[in-house]
């Protein structure tokens, strides 16, 4: 067994990429980064604390270098230190004293980005201009520019109730009662509560809407602010209470991944072998904790021993057919479709949110990359039903997703000819995937 050492920084890919077939079983140890959910909930809390903090095997991506990036350009320090994994450097995060006033700060990430940086800037005590960076923007904001307002930002859009967008911080945001639908805006919803400390009243969200869902990245903020000495009540399971207060400032150590490892533990199943995550944690609110049970049901054997977890094929390398409610981990939808391409019989998978607003479940892409190589799959009203058929190379599109373009990698190990279009969307998540991917092939002598 082996585990690669890689470069700390983005490894370019090609924007087509021929993925690897398996000659036999893999055995590797496959260590992944930390949590990008989790490194971005530290680094605004961090942002907002009492002194520095470090963080430890933190996750480099595209979207938190936005993150990053709209941060120190209101003044926090970031800075990167030697750091303690093979993923690249730890980060430590360190308050200043005032945000900078007067300044332009351009995002990339508009969805994610723009709310931090119109909470953040709101308590500057100047202007602070927010637009896209190096081009104009027409998605609608207009919620995120309301409810910012409510709680007392001061915020300029000309009208048109997207970026660029004028902050007039006042030096402080009032903060106060707001009410959205959760399960459409969660990312919002999310961001206020980590933002909500540093509200002169703190925050009180409350849902509205629909019955609200299963909502893994609210438990993980609440979690998130806990350890950091933030008090939480949820006095019903619609409501969130944040008083204001202190954020303490805490070294943390970021948990992996454990979304980005489900293509590496997949692999074991239809290839064979094992693989093996370091720094599994025993237990977790990261929702992509589920995929070992899940895994198990489908046929794997998943052992978890000295803080790692071993998934190994079962002994006679069946995938069984599963029918999975995936309403807490749609994202690992691709990856549980690839697997039961390859099972004995038809799988279901069930809970998936309608394809509305910005919040995709990759759905379409998902089915025509299946039919394409000759797969069988209905689509249902909240999911799809994978019926297992002959594959065939070809193009497989990723859809601007980590998961489905590793799932077109999943099966490309047993289907020979399967190119990924478009493998970046893979490696804008985890930049080394395409090297820790033929790693992992290579030890089964892959021809």
């Amino acid at each position: 067994m082996g585990n690669a050492q890689l470069s700390p920084r983005s490894i370019a890919s090609p924007a087509e990429w021929r993925a690897p077939h398996a000659a036999g079983p893999v055995d590797d140890v496959v260590t992944v980064p930390g949590s990008q959910a989790l490194t971005y909930f530290e680094i605004v809390l961090a942002a907002s604390a009492e002194g520095p903090s470090r963080l430890m095997r933190p996750l480099h991506s595209d979207f938190l270098a936005g993150v990053i990036e709209t941060s120190r350009a209101l003044g926090v320090d970031i800075r990167e230190v030697a750091g303690t994994g093979p993923f690249g450097p730890d980060l430590v995060v360190d308050p200043p004293a005032a945000l900078v006033s007067d300044a332009v700060v351009s995002i990339t990430e508009p969805d994610g980005v723009a709310p931090v940086a119109f909470a953040v800037a709101g308590r500057a005590s100047g202007s602070v201009t927010v637009k896209i960076h190096e081009s104009p923007s027409r998605r609608p904001m207009g919620e995120v520019i309301q409810v910012l307002r409510s709680i007392g930002c001061d915020l300029n859009d000309a009208g048109k109730w997207t970026v660029p967008v004028t902050v007039r911080g006042r030096g402080h945001i009032r903060g106060g009662h707001v009410e959205i639908d959760v399960n459409r805006s969660s990312q919002l919803a999310s961001t206020l509560l980590l933002a909500a400390p540093r509200f002169d009243v703190g925050l009180t969200l409350r849902h509205v809407g629909q019955p609200l869902g299963s909502l893994p990245d609210i438990d993980m903020t609440v979690e998130a602010l806990r350890r950091r000495g933030v008090y939480v009540d949820q006095p019903t399971p619609t409501e969130w209470i944040v008083p204001g207060g202190p954020v303490r400032a805490r070294d943390v150590t970021i948990e992996p991944d454990l979304s980005l490892a489900a293509p590496f533990v997949a692999a074991a199943m239809i290839a064979g072998g094992r693989v093996a995550v370091p720094g599994w944690p025993a237990h977790s609110a990261q929702p992509a904790a589920r995929l070992a049970e899940i895994l198990v049901l489908m046929g794997a054997r998943a052992r978890r021993r000295g803080g790692a977890l071993t998934v190994t094929a079962g002994a006679e390398r069946i995938i069984r057919r599963a029918c999975v409610d995936v309403s807490e981990i749609s994202e690992l939808t691709p990856i549980l479709a690839a697997l039961a391409a390859f099972a004995d019989g038809p799988s279901t998978f069930t809970g998936l949110k309608p394809r509305t607003g910005n919040e995709s479940t990759h759905i379409d892409a998902l089915v025509d990359n299946l039919r394409a190589i000759g797969g069988e799959v209905e689509e249902l009203p909240d999911g799809i039903r994978v019926v297992p058929r002959p594959l065939t190379g070809g193009v497989w599109r990723a859809d601007h997703d980590y998961h489905v373009a590793t799932a077109g990698a999943l099966i490309g190990l047993a289907v020979p000819g399967v190119t990924v279009e478009d493998i970046g969307s893979a490696t804008a998540d985890l930049p080394e995937y395409t090297k820790m991917w033929e790693h992992l092939v290579r030890g089964s002598r892959t021809r």
